[in-house]
């Protein structure tokens, strides 16, 4: 399970330092795409197999189904962290993302996303500011 939110920093190559304690669910292997709010998605390679067998069961017919492939097929790629735990994020996807050096690096359970600061942060107010958090919860059934 990824938890918790870190602050990082693409070094100039466009490399991705992934948090240390995220590193062992990883070492096999990820593949990142573009995520539905103009962030990235990091998903560990089972994960992202998982995912990518509901979407191969998605019909070829449906519009919207291909479009929704096309964006996240045509945009992941996929990276074998380095000795230091780094992964190459490409331009296309930093450039998808608004992301230039300082990221926001956050555990989603299964997944990681990957965020601009002015971004998570405004995501961030969005829900701090709802004026009863406490629908979150009942929608958890707690």
């Amino acid at each position: 399970m990824f938890l918790g939110s870190f602050t990082h920093t693409l070094d100039d190559k466009g490399r991705l330092t992934i948090p240390a304690k995220y590193r062992p669910e990883l070492a096999a292997g990820v593949v990142v795409t573009c995520g539905l709010d103009h962030n990235l998605v990091i998903y560990p390679a089972d994960e992202w197999l998982r995912l990518a067998e509901r979407m191969r069961e998605l019909p070829y017919t449906d519009k919207v189904a291909r479009d929704f492939r096309r964006l996240m097929l045509g945009m992941a790629m996929d990276a074998i962290p380095d000795k230091q735990g780094r992964i190459l994020i490409s331009n296309e996807l930093r450039q998808y993302a608004g992301i230039d050096a300082d990221v926001i690096v956050s555990g989603q359970d299964r997944y990681i996303e990957v965020w601009k600061p002015a971004a998570w942060q405004a995501v961030r107010d969005t829900v701090e500011q709802a004026t009863d958090q406490a629908d979150y919860w009942r929608t958890l059934g707690i």
